[in-house]
């Protein structure tokens, strides 16, 4: 990937590609940025990723999360950088101690009462995590132009199921037996984490970044009320307070596995990207998601299988959703192994792409 091209033809866009496909303007190719595009599969992060420790402090060192950030971009010339942080930072800053163990993933120390609850300390947010906003900062510096920043955050339930569960797991049923059992405790949960997200993205982008995500990697495993109250709900307040505040800066949302369900998510949910999993038919979200940008969703295993693969599987995308506002994208993120040339074959293929709008010289 020649960066100075790169830079030239970013140049000529009067704002960031992905800025523009997300306000349903129109963009000569669609952007191209990946889900954990920064991480373990290239070798500057690996190297950086050992200068830091321990993996929270590589998230707080405003100075390595900056350089995370910046890493892919330099290699691959994306149209937007997203900060390397965690979704877990949010826990950790209210009081619940988070902690990475080689192999096994996270620890937190468990929230399952009221007590517990009322213990969060809501008041040092901002301070606890104004390394990350110097991160924006730094990032926002040294992005070329023309390259979006996103900034992000894990939605409640999905925090809401780190917390009670005390971990990662496969179904938390720790969590969906607390908001079945005791769904009073669980909703002031869930608002004391909604608080917390709107003034965590709000601080993201008052810091620098562009666009906003709200990942809620479990959604798929809650049955269609809980889905409702705990995910859909709770991201319809947190997207009309940042509107209200920010009007200009568009926002994803990811509730990955929602199946049909993001037809619902979309139709409450005033966002304006919708990012899909690896299992959403683009047939099907061509028609049940008219009125949204949509982002994703090739198989993270397509480029674990190679370049031309993964080209292939890109192809399909771009050919079913080449006449409407999109976004490529992964169905979730980059794994570890997957070979750097996989990704600078997807990247110089996607950047070739040209959208009909834009035909001709």
């Amino acid at each position: 990937m020649n960066g100075q091209n790169r830079s030239q033809e970013a140049l000529r866009t009067a704002e960031p590609l992905l800025v523009a496909a997300l306000g349903r303007r129109p963009v000569p190719r669609p952007p191209l940025w990946l889900m954990r595009q920064a991480g373990r599969y290239l070798p500057e992060y690996r190297a950086l990723r050992q200068r830091a420790g321990d993996f929270l402090e590589l998230c707080y060192s405003p100075e390595l999360s900056a350089e995370a950030t910046l890493q892919p971009v330099r290699r691959y010339g994306f149209d937007a950088a997203i900060l390397f942080s965690d979704i877990l930072v949010v826990p950790d800053a209210l009081g619940c101690a988070v902690a990475f163990e080689q192999g096994a993933g996270p620890r937190l120390e468990p929230v399952r009462d009221e007590a517990a609850i009322a213990g969060l300390r809501r008041d040092h947010l901002l301070e606890h995590l104004a390394p990350v906003y110097e991160a924006i900062r730094q990032v926002r510096r040294s992005l070329p132009a023309g390259t979006a920043l996103i900034g992000f955050a894990g939605a409640p339930w999905t925090l809401a199921a780190y917390m009670i569960e005390g971990g990662t797991s496969s179904e938390f049923y720790a969590a969906r037996a607390f908001a079945l059992s005791r769904p009073d405790t669980f909703a002031t949960l869930i608002a004391v984490l909604s608080e917390a997200v709107v003034e965590h993205l709000n601080a993201q982008i008052t810091a620098g970044a562009d666009v906003v995500q709200l990942f809620d990697s479990w959604a798929g495993i809650l049955p269609e009320p809980e889905f409702e109250r705990w995910c859909q709900a709770p991201a319809r307040g947190i997207v009309t307070r940042l509107k209200a505040r920010h009007p200009q800066v568009p926002i994803i949302a990811f509730p990955r596995g929602a199946g049909v369900r993001y037809r619902s998510y979309a139709q409450a949910v005033p966002v304006d990207g919708l990012s899909l999993d690896t299992t959403v038919s683009l047939a099907w979200a061509r028609q049940a998601l008219p009125d949204v940008c949509l982002q994703g969703n090739l198989d993270p295993a397509a480029l674990l299988a190679g370049g031309v693969v993964a080209c292939r599987e890109a192809r399909r995308i771009v050919a079913a959703l080449v006449d409407r506002p999109f976004v490529f994208n992964l169905g979730h993120g980059v794994l570890p192994q997957t070979d750097p040339t996989a990704v600078a074959a997807l990247v110089d293929y996607v950047r070739s792409v040209r959208l009909p709008e834009h035909d001709g010289p």
